[in-house]
């Protein structure tokens, strides 16, 4: 039996504070416009609330690179409204989790700003400082390696005659684990301060990277010609002492609040068995993770976005049973995550279903259907609930504001100019994987400028979409794609189904079938036969062998006349069967 904790069975809702809700009218989200809509999001059936960086940042990552840990981005709001913000969440019966990010500060930090003006200084040893190499006479950086937003992954610094290292931008510093003063520091001003003002937990951003090879050799070469290269994953994940630092992290900086803080981890690029060593409960480390492997088909070692191959059905299948699989080993007692979108991602319904007129609701709830279903701590993204859907695929340039795409796409496009048949691809890419998609502003309703997310134009355009697709349309109309998610999320919460659907062993059927998604659900009491069409044509239901469907019940469907008798899901058809 799983230890039971209170975020198991929680329902998480991520808010992207940039896009969320403005309340003065500066075309920006902010923390006051959040707090406005928080009995909207506990009707959702929503236990908790994962906000993304809010923290003071010049912004060169949407405030993934942190200037203070301490201090509220002035766009966003005050320290009054965050201690606001803790009150009104916990006054509903909704927890707060904030994302930490501390692989890296930014460039501005006061630390970095000291670390960065001599050899000499107190925190000269607080990121992760290099010489030079020296090839015919000219200055390199300390290796070849290839930072994750391109370009080398180290820059130099002439006050120190030295390079920093830094996995994403040349914003973001990396500091350096290895210095035990560097670690204190980070609890202390990253974790502690904000525990005592009473958040509940932690989305931990890419979490498994603090640890480097500490030789700092060159990554292999798999792009002859070029200066740098992409980093081997043995090179900045899942280093040495990872395991040794979350342990550390979990005693001095979470135990001292209580056994209920949270931490979720990214964990990108890590296989099951190494999964299993982060998030055991006897190992305290983290409590879950998110696992992206569902999202990953088509893509490939070292292929740049516009070269992945098509998607299929059959790995976003297996990158499920992957997920699942992690409760699978009792003596771990591990947990997991079900998610299908946050702000790195597009919109699900336009990656994994179809957002056209005819099939977007039914695909939609679906989708609500699948995640709803399968066991673990649910994560909702803002607007996904009533079914926001990506930008077009020809969206243009100048109207996109994620600065590492932007720069991207302009680098793809360079490589064939005029080359139609590449620029189809380059916006395949965007469209596929483009962080934008997910931070156009919530589609709250369908007036004008901004469809009730400001009262002003917004920092980035809104989805034309909002005119048919936006909450207001949808709050308290049946068959809706917000009430099915809200019906959905009951049934998924409630006593007689949550030992099934939050708790339940998952065993997938028929997996190479490229058209359906069939699994079982099953408690030693109770078993479901999960029945998901997706495809834009009808599809025989896989019946495994000993099981009578005209012998079951229906739960659950997202087809108002669906029915046992029926041996076929219409297109983008879900449906619920209990095993009498």
């Amino acid at each position: 039996m799983t230890t039971p904790k209170w975020w198991k069975e929680a329902v998480g809702y991520q808010i992207w504070p940039a896009s969320f809700k403005d309340s003065n009218g500066d075309g920006f989200g902010d923390i006051p416009g959040i707090i406005s809509t928080l009995d909207y999001i506990r009707d959702l059936g929503v236990d908790f609330i994962w906000l993304s960086p809010m923290y003071d940042s010049p912004q060169h990552d949407w405030g993934y690179d942190i200037s203070n840990y301490e201090a509220v981005w002035p766009k966003y709001g005050t320290m009054h409204d965050m201690d606001m913000l803790i009150t009104e969440c916990h006054t509903r019966g909704i927890k707060l989790l904030l994302d930490l990010v501390v692989n890296h500060t930014s460039n501005e930090h006061a630390w970095f700003r000291e670390s960065a003006s001599s050899r000499t200084n107190s925190k000269a040893d607080w990121y992760i400082w290099r010489d030079p190499k020296f090839v015919d006479g000219k200055r390199v950086p300390p290796n070849n390696w290839r930072s994750q937003f391109g370009g080398p992954a180290w820059t130099y610094v002439s006050a120190r005659d030295q390079y920093y290292l830094h996995i994403c931008l040349s914003q973001q510093p990396d500091l350096n684990w290895e210095n035990q003063e560097t670690r204190e520091a980070i609890y202390e001003s990253s974790m502690r301060f904000w525990l005592r003002k009473g958040v509940d937990g932690f989305r931990v951003d890419i979490v498994n990277c603090y640890s480097k090879d500490q030789t700092f050799r060159d990554t292999p070469v798999v792009e002859p010609g070029q200066p740098t290269q992409p980093m081997e994953n043995s090179l900045f994940r899942n280093g040495p002492r990872m395991h040794e630092w979350l342990r550390e992290q979990r005693s001095l900086a979470f135990d001292p609040f209580g056994e209920d803080i949270v931490l979720v981890g990214e964990l990108t690029g890590t296989g099951a068995e190494e999964t299993l060593l982060y998030t055991s409960s006897k190992h305290r480390e983290l409590d879950m993770i998110f696992d992206f492997d569902f999202s990953m088909s088509g893509s490939g070692p070292n292929l740049s976005p516009h070269q992945w191959g098509p998607a299929k059905l059959t790995d976003f299948k297996a990158g499920f049973e992957k997920a699942q699989g992690f409760l699978k080993d009792r003596d771990m007692d591990a947990w997991t995550s079900v998610f299908a979108e946050n702000h790195d991602s597009p919109r699900s319904v336009s990656k994994y279903g179809n957002d056209g007129p005819e099939f977007w609701a039914k695909s939609a709830k679906l989708l609500s259907m699948l995640l709803c279903s399968l066991s673990g701590t649910l994560f909702l993204y803002q607007g996904q609930e009533f079914g926001m859907t990506s930008l077009p695929k020809d969206y243009p340039l100048e109207d996109m504001r994620d600065g590492p795409w932007i720069n991207y796409i302009q680098s793809a496009l360079a490589e064939k100019p005029g080359n139609e048949e590449h620029v189809k691809k380059v916006q395949h890419a965007f469209w596929n994987m483009g962080r934008d998609n997910n931070r156009t502003p919530v589609q709250w309703d369908d007036s004008l400028p901004s469809a009730g997310f400001s009262m002003t134009e917004p920092w980035i355009k809104v989805n034309e979409s909002f005119t048919k697709i936006n909450a207001k349309s949808q709050i308290g109309v049946e068959g809706s794609v917000l009430e099915f998610w809200k019906k959905s999320i009951a049934i998924r919460k409630s006593e007689e189904w949550k030992q099934v659907f939050v708790y339940g062993d998952f065993e997938l059927v028929n997996p190479s079938n490229e058209k359906t998604f069939t699994f079982w659900k099953r408690t030693a009491a109770r078993t479901v036969l999960v029945a998901l069409n997706f495809s834009d044509e009808e599809q025989r239901i896989y019946i495994p062998s000993g099981f009578n469907l005209d012998n079951s019940r229906l739960l659950l469907s997202n087809y108002s006349d669906s029915g046992v008798k029926d041996h076929v899901l219409r297109p983008w058809e879900g449906n619920f069967y209990i095993v009498q």
